[in-house]
């Protein structure tokens, strides 16, 4: 079915434009939400006018979408949940959570496909959340997930306490071990008495082997001696 475009349809097409589409994409959502209109002869002779509101109300729609992304950058969102003592949450908070908590906040209308995250949230913590409203249109937004029953921000200070006695004893640790490698080995000797100790030298004397081989070298050395050295005897 052929339809002209009265607005921007993200990833279908833009307001004027003139395309085909499945039947049902247009009688059941397209043409009931005033995205698009069939392309009547007379339709298509308004292309030109339609044309240029669509790029009107491009604009303001992109106006209102980044007003709205400021409106939401930075803020956070409380979502109490049913949670163990580890802080498991029994159950999940999911994106069409955080939409209806971000839609009550804002008093509008934010839907599940502009939250991005890659998979539900099952425990209690603080968590960086991206909106996309639009393309090149986005906000961040941090969501505290807290257990029921507990205030918001006493919980956030909680959390904010323990990460920072967590960091403090990483870091003690750390100090620590970085000591211990630069604190020389201490060997129980001098360095230059390193290379022969009193124990290898006792051993050696013990040692029959040793011995052995030192005898043998006295009468080798005994055995060559030089002319210069031998014994004349005396004449009368």
């Amino acid at each position: 079915m052929k339809v002209v475009f009265l607005q921007d349809v993200e990833g279908v097409a833009n307001g004027g434009d003139v395309k085909e589409v499945k039947r049902g994409f247009a009688r059941n959502y397209l043409v009931p939400k005033s995205l698009a209109i069939p392309a009547t002869k007379d339709a298509l002779q308004r292309i030109e006018r339609l044309t240029h509101q669509a790029d009107e109300n491009r604009v303001k729609r992109m106006e209102n979408l980044q007003a709205l992304a400021d409106e939401l950058s930075g803020r956070r969102v409380d979502v109490a949940m049913r949670a163990g003592a580890s802080g498991r949450l029994y159950g999940s908070v999911t994106n069409t959570t955080i939409a209806e908590q971000l839609s009550a906040l804002i008093e509008g209308e934010i839907g599940r496909r502009s939250v991005e995250i890659p998979e539900p949230i099952r425990d209690v913590g603080v968590y960086g959340v991206n909106i996309r409203l639009y393309s090149g249109i986005s906000a961040s937004v941090n969501v505290l997930v807290h257990p029921m029953d507990t205030d918001p921000d006493e919980y956030l200070q909680f959390l904010e306490t323990r990460k920072q006695s967590e960091e403090d004893a990483d870091a003690e640790i750390e100090d620590d071990l970085e000591a211990e490698l630069a604190t020389p080995i201490d060997t129980g000797q001098p360095v230059e008495d390193i290379g022969t100790s009193d124990e290898d030298q006792d051993e050696a004397a013990s040692d029959p082997s040793t011995k052995v081989e030192a005898d043998e070298d006295t009468a080798s050395e005994s055995s060559h001696t030089s002319p210069d050295e031998e014994l004349v005897e005396p004449t009368e």
